[in-house]
């Protein structure tokens, strides 16, 4: 039986059912589920089902063997799981861009061929929203960056993971 902070334990506690699956596993046109299309798709059927709990394990970067468990950052989400759905619909990429993909398996995550297509589709946002962003979107930027609870963390991981790509993963 699960003991809540706020209640003693007791027979009479509900409880919750809920699984376990990290959002990569989730089925897409990408090479790698993400929390876009597919991620609201499965929340719904767990809902219809009963489940009141989502288990993702880590959704920080990868490290070493693309473990979820490795992360390079406490703080920094798992760029792979930014949905190329939800920036096309964001008005931050053009129409065509997710389109223009490899053919990825359908039983696995390829990893040495959805990095860098995400990574190219990703530069292609950031592009695209460096020249064309609504004034919406660039405030909500501006305000994840001055936001207090990003200080201890945000300049200092962007400059590693810039270097770290510079030296070729190395980090």
């Amino acid at each position: 039986m699960a003991a809540r902070a706020d209640s003693k334990t007791s027979t009479a506690d509900p409880r919750a059912a809920g699984i376990l699956l990290h959002p990569t596993s989730l089925p897409g046109p990408f090479g790698i589920g993400d929390l876009g299309l597919e991620a609201d798709r499965f929340l719904q059927w767990a809902a219809s089902a009963g489940q009141t709990l989502w288990q993702v394990l880590p959704l920080g970067p990868t490290g070493h063997g693309d473990a979820p468990y490795g992360s390079s950052s406490a703080f920094a989400g798992n760029s792979l799981l930014i949905s190329p759905e939800l920036l096309r619909q964001e008005g931050l990429l053009p129409s065509w861009a997710p389109e223009a993909r490899p053919v990825f398996p359908d039983d696995r995550v390829d990893f040495d061929a959805v990095i860098p297509w995400k990574e190219k589709i990703l530069r292609q946002s950031w592009e695209h929203f460096r020249e064309d962003a609504a004034p919406r979107l660039r405030e909500e930027l501006d305000a994840f960056r001055a936001a207090p609870e990003q200080a201890d963390w945000l300049s200092d991981w962007a400059l590693f993971a810039a270097l770290k790509t510079r030296h070729g993963g190395r980090g």
